[in-house]
């Protein structure tokens, strides 16, 4: 009789049914749901359980146990990554030999690996969107002193996020967790990270998905700029003369138009008291994401909750222009949500609504709306722009919620895990 042990964070009951006591790609073809995905150095196969979708990859116990631990710290620093649910190590089969560990992580909805990108419905300017996410994450990873040591478009996944993209990292087995990291570890986990994404962007280009603009080297050497001026953004000392205090709210502000808060602040004076040199602790991404569910209880992605509180504070300010009188922020968010963002989605038909999460489809829409309103001369009005970008745009959107096939998947749409 096959034996292991299961640990989970959650309580579905329904990968209790699963094969464990099997090597992971004998298991049955009806266990498995096919999402865009490719080759990895593991064994990988995603299953449905009690209605939600997990992938599940075949390592040691050990590579296994220490993976699920990265990815859970991870979490817990606020690091966009795959939510690690659960492990089965101390496998045995029926006749009693062993068999790996396998980790379980959640299926990310809405997500779409690279080539996925390249072949599917595209972005404008998609190579520099997924430079900009890949430099955020490689950044946030960093700041929670973690060397990733194998990053590549391959080891993420990316989800649309109001006209950007958001990166998640999705392979945590090379990675080494330290108290701060070096700037030797940082140039050697971008060297990595350079050399890596041009063979990928050399295997584009060599399957005819890159466009002949796009140059691969150009493309790979891109990043270390984009991460170099976060970084040094988010950690460098400024020094201010002492009638120039209103400079320390001025980064603070840039620092949160970054995303990012800022945990503490040490200054001290230099020259005989007549500058002040101050340095920022950020340690806290996420600033818009939490001051939009501060107000409305809203959990969506950085950029498009930056999106959705431009949206309020534009709405806020027209009822107060209306009313003649203020309006605070949480009284203005109530009626937006109600008023606004529930009624436009409400316009959606059920069916169409699933395609996209709320929060992008809110956004598409109003940018929608305003490039109608732009050709039309005059603001259309929010049912036309709907019924607008439903007919000419969302009826063609592919269902990014769980693009499952119904065989096995194909080259050009290459979920990778690792």
């Amino acid at each position: 009789m096959s034996t292991y042990r299961l640990t989970t964070r959650g309580t579905n009951t329904d990968l209790l049914d699963l094969p464990y006591g099997q090597p992971l790609a004998d298991w049955d073809e009806s266990l498995i749901v096919h999402v865009p995905r490719g080759i990895s150095r593991h064994v990988v196969r995603f299953v449905e359980a009690d209605g939600q979708i997990f992938a599940v990859k075949e390592a040691t116990d050990r590579f296994v146990l220490r993976e699920h631990g990265l990815l859970r710290v991870l979490a817990d620093r606020s690091v966009p990554v795959v939510d690690a649910y659960g492990t089965v190590v101390e496998r045995r089969a029926d006749d009693g030999s062993e068999l790996p560990g396998l980790l379980l992580t959640r299926h990310l909805t809405f997500s779409l690996p690279y080539r996925s990108l390249f072949t599917g419905r595209g972005l404008p300017a998609l190579s520099d969107r997924l430079l900009d996410a890949l430099a955020e994450l490689f950044v946030r990873l960093h700041l929670a002193g973690f060397y990733w040591g194998d990053c590549s478009l391959s080891n993420t996944l990316f989800r649309r996020d109001a006209g950007a993209l958001a990166a998640y990292l999705v392979d945590a087995e090379t990675g080494e967790l330290h108290p701060r990291l070096s700037d030797g570890q940082r140039a050697n986990d971008l060297g990595i990270a350079t050399e890596n994404i041009a063979g990928e962007m050399f295997d584009l280009e060599a399957g005819g998905y890159l466009a002949e603009s796009i140059d691969p080297i150009t493309t790979a050497t891109a990043l270390a700029p984009r991460y170099e001026h976060l970084w040094n953004e988010l950690n460098h000392d400024e020094v201010v003369g002492r009638d120039e205090s209103y400079r320390i709210n001025a980064r603070v502000k840039r620092l949160n138009s970054l995303g990012f808060d800022v945990a503490e602040m040490a200054i001290r004076t230099e020259q005989d008291g007549r500058k002040l040199r101050f340095e920022t602790q950020v340690v806290e991404p996420g600033h818009h994401q939490r001051c939009l569910f501060r107000l409305t209880g809203l959990r969506v992605q950085e950029n498009e909750a930056r999106a959705l509180l431009a949206d309020l504070a534009r709405f806020r300010a027209k009822w107060a222009e209306g009313s003649g009188k203020p309006v605070t922020e949480e009284v203005a968010a109530r009626r937006w949500l109600d008023e606004k963002y529930d009624a436009t989605l409400a316009l959606v038909p059920a069916d169409l609504r699933a395609k996209l999460p709320d929060a992008e489809l809110f956004h598409e829409i109003n940018e929608h709306r305003w490039f109608l309103s732009e050709a039309q001369g005059y603001d259309v009005g929010r049912a036309a722009a709907v019924n607008s970008y439903v007919d000419g745009v969302l009826r063609f959107v592919p269902d990014l919620a769980l693009e499952l096939s119904s065989g096995p998947p194909t080259e050009e749409f290459e979920a990778i895990f690792d």
